[in-house]
Order: structure tokens, then sequence, then C-alpha cells
């Protein structure tokens, strides 16, 4: 008797519901932790289902898609857009995670979906450096601020600045430490070594922002398309329309990777700067109403598209082909 699983994934955890005879079972709740991750795996196995599918949604899902690989549990990993899909087609209206687990069950028994390529141990690594980096760079900030703050007080102890400052210097060299890790990854594997190369070629791109750029989008399954890949950032629009009553503009929705928005917010700015091409489709969005920011916005998932397609097509970062003859004519 064959037996399909699916999973729905959360932030603190996750919904599965095993399928068989056209029939799903009740939903289990396991929490998002080693601990529960294992146990689901044990509960897996014992099931030993035909395949197993989960969706490749925000950060959540790749630490227990490794664990279930690793337990050797065939798995499927969908991006949303095809599941999105799948579920209208089933013409279900309501959505929970116990009618999503349900449905993912449903999907591995129906589509027959492809199985799951496990990241490298190298980008896997890769990605776990660069997020320690975007820690310790925050609290670096965080311990500046204090440090401007204990400067305009003049009856501030000197031992409190002192300590302040000894702080920030430990965070510097630990930050220094990891990002020469980072880079010594890189160079020990020539796949990632070509892929950073193609990605500094862009204006605004160094190594590191480079370095958590590849880190966030060297384990994302190389099947996602680009808007895919936007909304996995959180930079797709979302938009809050119905009839008459309702008209909000759309926003980001921010439901997505934030160390990956956070990297191309920087290289964005520098690209308005020094790149004519990025700086006409910046103002061609000003110049219809747009506010700044949603410029800014606008230009850091046009950067995330053209390195998504730099990536899988193992070329250089070239603008040019990111906008239309009309931001280019502006260039002139």
């Amino acid at each position: 008797m064959s037996v399909f699983v699916g999973i729905d994934i959360a932030a603190k955890s996750v919904d599965v519901v095993a399928r068989s005879n056209n029939k799903s079972s009740v939903v289990k709740r396991y929490e998002q932790t080693p601990q529960g991750h294992k146990k689901l795996a044990d509960s897996l196995l014992k099931l030993q289902p035909t395949c197993v599918v989960m969706e490749a949604t925000g950060i959540y899902y790749l630490n227990l898609a490794i664990v279930l690989h690793d337990a050797g549990i065939n798995l499927s990993v969908i991006n949303p857009k095809s599941f999105n899909h799948f579920a209208k087609l089933t013409l279900t209206n309501s959505k929970t995670d116990d009618i999503d687990a349900a449905l993912l069950a449903e999907y591995a028994q129906r589509m027959t979906p492809k199985m799951w390529k496990r990241p490298s141990k190298d980008r896997l690594q890769l990605r776990d450096i660069s997020r320690q980096i975007n820690r310790l760079t925050h609290d670096c900030t965080k311990s500046k601020n204090r440090l401007h703050a204990l400067l305009a007080y003049k009856d501030t102890n000197i031992i409190i600045i002192e300590d302040e400052r000894e702080g920030i210097e430990q965070l510097t060299k630990r930050i220094k430490r990891l990002h020469q890790l980072a880079l010594d990854v890189i160079n020990a594997d020539e796949f990632l070594k070509q892929k950073m190369e193609n990605l500094t070629t862009a204006k605004g791109i160094g190594p590191v922002s480079a370095v958590t750029i590849l880190g966030e989008l060297m384990v994302l399954p190389d099947t996602l398309k680009a808007n895919q890949v936007s909304r996995f950032a959180g930079l797709d629009v979302r938009l809050n329309q119905s009839g008459t009553s309702l008209n909000k503009p759309g926003r980001l929705s921010k439901a997505g990777n934030a160390y990956l928005r956070t990297a191309l917010f920087m290289p964005a700015l520098s690209a308005l700067q020094h790149d004519p091409n990025v700086k006409a489709f910046h103002d061609a969005l000003v110049a219809r109403g747009k506010k700044k920011i949603q410029a800014v916005c606008a230009v850091m998932r046009k950067y995330l598209t053209g390195i998504w397609a730099c990536l899988q097509s193992n070329t250089h970062f070239d603008s040019s082909k990111l906008f239309s003859e009309i931001h280019k004519q502006a260039c002139v």
C-alpha cells in the first residue's frame, strides 16, 4: 500500500498528513526544532512513504529537508506557485495549515514530483557563515550607536567607554575572521568561485555582499523561477484590493528571507550612483509617482532577477539586459 505525505512548514511547527487509499490521516504536529525533526524522521521511516512533499517557503524548510533527506526518505520540495495552482484546481476555498498539509499529500500522490537534491556541505557552510557575519555586524552597529550615546554625555565613566570600544574591536575581529573563512570556502570550490566572479561584476556588489547573497541563493532549488526567488526574499508586491470598498496601494510582502533583503539594499544604492541603467530605471519610477524607497526596492528586485539569471546561466552580471529600451535611451 502506497503512502504519500504532505508537510506544511511554519516558523515554530510543522503539520504532517499521511495519505493512503485516497484518504488523508488526521494531522500531526511536530516542533520546528532538531528534536522535533528527528522525531518526524523516525515516524516517517516507520511509514516508508512513497513520496514526501513540502513547500520551499521562507527560511524554515531547509533544515528539515536536510534531516529527512539524510534519513533516506524520498523527499520532494516544490515551489509555492506550483502548489497554489494545484490548490486552485482542487477547488479548495479554505486555507489552514491542516488543509495545506493534506493538499501537499494529495499533490505527492497525483503529481509524482521530482526528488529533491540536497545542497552540498560547502554551500550550507557558506550560508551559516554568512548569517553569523550578518548577526555580528548587527551587534557591532548597535555597539557603535551605544558608544556614540556614551560619548555625547560628558560625565560618562571612561571605563564604560573603553569597555564598549573593546567590544567593538572584538566584534570587528570576529567579522573579519569569518569573512576570510567564507572566502576560503568559496575559493576551495571551483563552482562557487566562478559564481563569485560572475556576481562581483555587478555594480555595487563587492566581496562582502556577494558572500551573503551566494550563501542564501546557492541552497535554493535551481528549478525556481526569478519571481519565485523574489517571493523567497520578500521582495514581491502584495496587493490588498477588493471591489470599491478597499483599494490600498501595493506593498512589499517582506514575508521572506531578511538576510537576502539586507544584502541587496546597499548594492542597490551603490548601483544608483554608478550604473546608468539602474539610475534611469529608478528615475523613471520616481517620475511616475513612486516614492524613492519604493523605487529602491524595485531596483533590489530587478537586481535579484539579474543575479539569479547570471547564477543559473553561469555568466557575468549584465544590467543592460534587465531594462527596457526606454530606460536605456534615458541613459544616453
